[in-house]
């Protein structure tokens, strides 16, 4: 397993200390599954599953519906 060395502000080490007591974690596994949920490539499943979650919200073809016929556009 790699290491990797990093400076932090001591603002920054205080949120990190909070938050590995409050997980349970360690600070290494914390720091990782940070790295990790921010490289991802997709949305989380939990994410996901929130599709639809909103009935009354429009769709976006009800949004454009009511904004009438779009100018036309300058060739570049």
């Amino acid at each position: 397993m790699a290491q990797i060395t990093i400076y932090v502000d001591d603002r920054t080490l205080e949120q990190v200390d909070q938050a590995t007591k409050s997980s349970g974690v360690s600070k290494s596994k914390w720091i990782t599954e940070s790295i990790q949920l921010r490289l991802r490539a997709e949305w989380p499943e939990s994410v996901k599953a929130l599709a639809g979650a909103w009935k009354d919200f429009p769709l976006a073809e009800e949004i454009r519906a009511k904004q009438g016929k779009d100018s036309r556009r300058e060739k570049l």
